[in-house]
């Protein structure tokens, strides 16, 4: 049980590295659009996609934080911890 506890919680920083990285990505992408003068419209648009991933991302990994402690036995799987600081939020 304790090596599927340690493989839930190495998945969890996998993800939760890519689902920080990727917003970042986009406003990278966006800020090079914009420098490059050729598409606003589009430079805009992954910004605010960088927006809602972050925190579609945010939910995402409250959830799958919650439901590892739940596969990990604890009952009391609610958590006072604010994933906020994840995302630089």
């Amino acid at each position: 049980m304790e090596t599927e506890d340690n493989v839930i919680d190495e998945l969890i920083l996998d993800i939760s590295g890519l689902i920080n990285e990727y917003p970042k990505v986009l406003e990278r992408r966006a800020a090079e659009i914009h420098a490059s003068g050729k598409d606003p419209d589009l430079a805009q648009t992954l910004v605010k996609a960088a927006d809602t991933m972050r925190d579609s991302g945010n939910l995402y990994l409250t959830w799958a934080r919650h439901y590892a402690s739940v596969a990990a036995g604890r009952t009391d799987a609610t958590s006072n911890e604010d994933e906020t600081e994840d995302f630089d939020v």
